[in-house]
């Protein structure tokens, strides 16, 4: 069997780079503070029980209770998961009465959940 030599993270000292067009790249790039949102915004995404709660939320709206049943929790660290959540733009809350229920915020957000979720099982 062919022996591979093992892949490097760096340019050997021979490397002059590519010919890629750099400062066209670097133009396209986003800025400091849309890196800086972006990488707040998979942040939200990295907790386990908000992922449970965006995944539950896919499927339909539902109030505090329905999700501290689900995710059997109570409500005020339901609330507190909820308010984060909002404040990224991830959900967003309806009023009837007294209950208020909780959705995905857009169609974005379900489809970046999806598409992740697809990644993470394609290489099962």
């Amino acid at each position: 069997m062919e022996q591979k030599e093992p892949l490097t993270e760096e340019c050997e000292n021979s490397c002059f780079g590519t010919e890629a067009d750099l400062k066209q790249i670097k133009d396209a790039m986003v800025d400091d503070q849309a890196a800086i949102q972006l990488a707040d915004w998979f942040k939200a995404f990295s907790d386990p029980t908000r992922v449970k709660m965006i995944n539950a939320l896919l499927q339909k709206e539902l109030c505090v209770h329905d999700l501290s049943v689900l995710l059997e929790m109570g409500q005020s660290a339901i609330s507190h998961q909820l308010r984060y959540l909002r404040n990224m733009r991830i959900v967003k809350r309806r009023k009837v009465g007294k209950t208020v229920f909780y959705s995905l915020d857009d169609s974005h957000i379900e489809q970046i959940f999806t598409q992740t979720l697809l990644h993470t099982m394609h290489g099962e």
